[in-house]
């Protein structure tokens, strides 16, 4: 069976950054088995109600501005499955889900699935995420979800682990980790290992610095739909931070 993962996908420019986290990327989906199609909630779909897109060929996104021409001209047109998205729909039906059959794919979605799967060749639906709600929402939604990892199909949170665009080190790629990011950082690691669900419910107020570590909570959402999706302790797959303070963690839930 396969498992749910949990990815960073960082900047947009990631498929063109020589960072440890492109090269992780780059090899994961050659290491898993092949999904027979791919359902990913991306921190950059936010909804009051879980809503799934339906598109037969998924358009490519560009949601983001001020960036080199050569990312606007990146196409992932992988083909949608709207009738596996009805079926999720239905398991949602006490969710009030929705069918988007217009939106394609944004760069939370395509920007860890190129690198993935680079020939845009597995049928691939969005979920989105619903930031106002809670973490504990996102792990049911998670549990809702997770059947479908016993029919070959692909459970992917694209999110990230430490998402302050703000109090990153805009110009050094490289530049070491704050201290308040790793502190964070080791804190949900570790109540994601020992499955503290209470503490993943209540992060806000209980890890260091979450506020700051995530001013706005969309990108942090998809861990807690993985989380759900699991049924053991996770693996954290990947560790490493880009600007500082972007940490790019992955996560497979089992």
């Amino acid at each position: 069976m396969l498992p749910a993962l949990f990815v960073s996908h960082g900047a947009p420019t990631l498929p063109f950054d020589h960072v440890p986290a492109r090269d992780f990327l780059k090899g994961l989906g050659a290491s898993l088995p092949r999904p027979k199609a791919i359902v990913c909630a991306s921190a950059h779909w936010d909804t009051d109600a879980p809503a799934l897109n339906t598109p037969a060929v998924n358009g490519t996104i560009h949601d983001f501005h001020g960036f080199p021409e050569d990312l606007y001209r990146i196409r992932y047109d992988a083909p949608g499955a709207p009738g596996l998205a009805g079926d999720i729909e239905a398991l949602l039906k006490d969710s009030h889900a929705r069918l988007d059959p217009r939106r394609g794919l944004d760069h939370g979605a395509w920007v860890p699935l190129m690198l993935m799967y680079p020939e845009a060749d597995i049928p691939v639906i969005q979920i989105s995420v619903q930031s106002r709600n809670s973490p504990a929402h996102h792990i049911a939604l998670g549990r809702t979800l997770a059947p479908l990892r016993a029919e070959d199909i692909l459970l992917l949170g694209s999110g990230g682990f430490v998402h302050n665009l703000r109090a990153l080190d805009r110009g050094d790629m490289a530049a070491p980790e704050p201290e308040w990011s790793s502190t964070f950082g080791d804190w949900l690691h570790a109540a994601l290992v020992e499955r503290c669900e209470d503490d993943l419910d209540n992060y806000r107020s209980l890890a260091p610095r979450a506020a700051f570590a995530h001013p706005t909570e969309e990108h942090i959402m998809p861990l807690f739909v993985a989380y759900g999706a699991g049924g053991a302790a996770p693996t954290r797959l990947h560790r490493s931070t880009t600007y500082g303070s972007l940490r790019m963690d992955a996560y497979a839930f089992a």
